[in-house]
């Protein structure tokens, strides 16, 4: 079976997208995606289960589970601006939903059982959303399967035994990688293979071109040159970790992750920090949306700091104007940039952007800071996980914060070791953080935990950069946070059933959200 391998822009800084919540709003429509090229085009009916004891049985309405996935089934992408009228859509086109909450002991909570049918096919599909936005499908009609949306797929039913199969099917030669269960081959490759071909092979029932829904693709002779960071700190294979800073670990992480030259990853990076900076300029000037807590803020905090009529905070006010802004334009169904999630999509680009500005860092200085970060995500990745789901707030915005201080790290002119004592400090400083979301909208506490997530970035940078001691290194304290996820009760992983939301004021604001919603 495939393994998927981190990457920078698949994984940590990514997706573009739209909604409240990456593992929620963005997951679903890649799932939704796969599910309606395996039926080529949009289905009759489409029959949904969640686990009663999961995470989206509870919040699929309210975080935006069902306008991702609703937008997948119609072949949209993540960042289409029809996507908050989806379910509208999709209704709109015939289009039956079902959907049932029975207890199914799914191992993650993030489970999507569904069953869909156009004309006279019908199609089953189990997929795990596991944090950022990252899915993975692992059944289809009753036969185990590992896709995970980086590779063009080509799933190949036949009338029997697949392994026995596979060996008359032609065309299958020309896939990166194939592999069989049950009466079903999955072939990988980086383009369509030839599906009139394939389709005319002994014992074949059935092709399907599943497009790519990652957008760095994988291939068979990927390796890169380090996993953790304890493994980068071995090879000092890019200089000297206490001299050169951590951007040039990243930038050859991400080269032998993609197969692409260092242009392109800073062609990449430019382009993100496009996006993240026009979402300030958005929330700065002024969103509305109908279906949220929290009004317009950013704006007024920029004004009366512009006029000396707040407390002195100088950088960190400048990051608290960028974060608010950030998590107002996510909250109006502007486009943002998850990083390494939506929830906690304002942490580390809010401080990034302001330190950016404050030290005047030139475009490949901004990238370098960037890709910094992200290669503290790809570590987090691989030894714990971003999702709220599974390790409440500690995983979302304590990610966060961590990329933000090795990032910022950067931006001072710190080393590779300074970087790593910084995102060390910063997640030792939040575990056992809940998510507790109110009114089961990522708005409140979320928004005062990015802007502490901020402010613990900017600490961290400054003690790393001055020398403090971080006394844990960087994998041991992931691996406390992975064990802290494992031991947190499920109430405090974003179902909205304790903490904040479950106070009598949060409970209020959910039923007048409903009554507004439902008019």
């Amino acid at each position: 079976m495939p393994e998927l391998i981190a990457s920078v822009f698949n994984d940590v800084i990514g997706p573009v997208m739209r909604g409240p919540s990456s593992s929620h709003s963005a997951a679903s429509v890649r799932i939704g995606r796969l599910l309606h090229d395996l039926l080529q085009g949009v289905p009759d009916q489409v029959d949904i289960e969640y686990d009663s004891l999961g995470s989206l049985a509870t919040t699929h309405e309210s975080q935006g589970t069902d306008m991702g996935l609703y937008g997948g089934l119609l072949g949209w992408e993540a960042d289409d601006p029809r996507l908050p009228g989806s379910p509208q859509e999709l209704e709109g086109s015939g289009c039956q939903i079902t959907i049932e909450k029975p207890e199914l002991g799914d191992a993650h909570p993030n489970t999507y059982r569904l069953t869909a049918r156009r004309g006279d096919e019908q199609h089953q599909m189990i997929a795990l959303s596991t944090g950022g936005g990252i899915i993975e499908v692992i059944e289809i009609d009753g036969n185990e399967v590992r896709i995970f949306g980086d590779y063009v797929t080509t799933v190949i039913a036949t009338d029997g035994s697949a392994e026995e199969a596979a060996s008359n099917v032609d065309g299958l030669e020309e896939a990166d990688s194939w592999t069989t269960s049950g009466d079903v081959i999955v072939a990988l490759s980086q383009k369509p293979l030839d599906v009139d071909v394939i389709g005319a092979s002994p014992g074949v029932v059935q092709v399907r071109t599943l497009r790519a829904v990652l957008p760095v693709l994988s291939r068979p002779d990927v390796v890169v040159p380090f996993d953790h960071a304890s493994e980068m700190c071995a090879s000092e294979m890019e200089g000297d970790l206490d001299n050169a800073p951590l951007s040039n670990w990243a930038l050859a992480y991400e080269c032998a992750r993609g197969g692409i030259d260092p242009d392109e990853v800073f062609a990449q990076a430019h382009r993100i920090l496009a996006i993240m900076r026009t979402g300030v300029e958005t929330g700065v000037a002024g969103t509305e949306y109908a279906d949220r807590i929290l009004g317009w803020q950013s704006g007024n905090f920029a004004e009366m700091t512009k006029a000396g009529s707040l407390l002195d905070g100088g950088l960190l006010n400048q990051m608290i104007i960028y974060v608010t802004a950030l998590m107002e334009a996510k909250s109006a169904m502007e486009v943002i940039v998850a990083a390494p999630t939506a929830g906690a999509c304002a942490t580390f680009p809010g401080a990034l952007l302001a330190t950016i500005d404050a030290v005047d860092a030139d475009d490949e200085q901004a990238a370098r800071a960037l890709l910094a970060g992200g290669l503290i995500g790809v570590f987090v990745t691989n030894r714990s996980s971003f999702a709220a789901e599974v390790g409440g707030c500690q995983a979302e915005t304590g990610a966060g914060a961590a990329m933000a201080a090795a990032a910022l790290v950067e931006l001072g002119g710190g080393s590779a070791s300074r970087s790593l004592s910084a995102a060390s400090q910063a997640i030792q400083n939040v575990l056992g953080l809940i998510c507790d979301p109110v009114g089961n909208r990522v708005e409140a506490p979320c928004l005062g935990r990015n802007v502490s997530g901020a402010a613990n970035a900017l600490s961290c940078a400054n003690m790393a950069l001055a020398g403090y001691d971080h006394v844990v290194p960087f994998d041991e304290v992931l691996d406390a946070h992975r064990s802290v996820s494992e031991l947190m009760a499920r109430e405090l992983r974003c179902t909205g059933l304790g903490g904040l939301a479950i106070t009598p004021t949060a409970q209020r604001i959910e039923l007048d959200l409903a009554r507004h919603r439902n008019r």
